[in-house]
């Protein structure tokens, strides 16, 4: 079998839980998405030889990996903040997705006079760690989403953000709860 000429660099980004996106600012991040997306098999078929699974998503890539039920409360717990942050920005701004430009000025603005962002906002302290103000929660909720590479600073003296395209992973995760009717009811609101 023929290694993959870039997978070195793809092990590299994909191992740290980082995506491979499209439309990402950095052209080697383009050109690495392309070569993976020209030569798929190859790619899928190296990594799963090192227990890695090769997930493609729409316009991303990214690694996933057979977990044991210790796992699945950690997961559990990340899931429900990426949801809470997801909420956060689509309360913001319902088109919020793949493409989506921002600049964090115009966000806290939004804030002085819009209470349900507000709420939204006081909701992520708990992922911002003690006793912080909205300013610095919503700092650490960029870096965090900056970090896993769901946006990317496009335009540093406009301070402005591109969301890239491995955000659909979270909204994906999010369309892809389902809750039977039958245990709708037992639910707490």
């Amino acid at each position: 079998m023929e290694i993959p000429k870039q997978s070195a660099e793809a092990f590299e980004i994909m191992s740290k839980g980082q995506f491979i996106c499209s439309n990402s600012c950095n052209a080697a991040i383009r050109r690495l998405y392309n070569a993976i997306n020209q030569d798929f098999e190859a790619y899928y078929t190296y990594f799963q030889g090192i227990n890695l699974i090769l997930r493609e998503g729409n316009e991303y890539y990214h690694f996933s990996r057979i977990d044991s039920k210790a796992e699945l409360d950690r997961k559990l717990e990340i899931a429900m903040k990426w949801i809470d942050i997801v909420d956060f920005f689509k309360t913001y701004d319902p088109g919020f997705g793949s493409g989506f430009r921002f600049s964090p000025s115009n966000i806290l603005v939004r804030l002085s006079v819009d209470a349900d962002l507000k709420n939204k906002l006081e909701g992520l302290k708990k992922y911002a760690g003690g006793k912080v103000k909205q300013s610095e929660i919503f700092d650490k909720v960029l870096d965090q989403l900056e970090k896993d590479n769901f946006i990317e600073l496009e335009n540093d003296i406009l301070h402005e953000y591109k969301t890239l395209a491995s955000f659909a992973y979270l909204e994906q995760l999010i369309l892809s709860i389902t809750i039977p009717e039958d245990v709708q009811n037992e639910i707490p609101e």
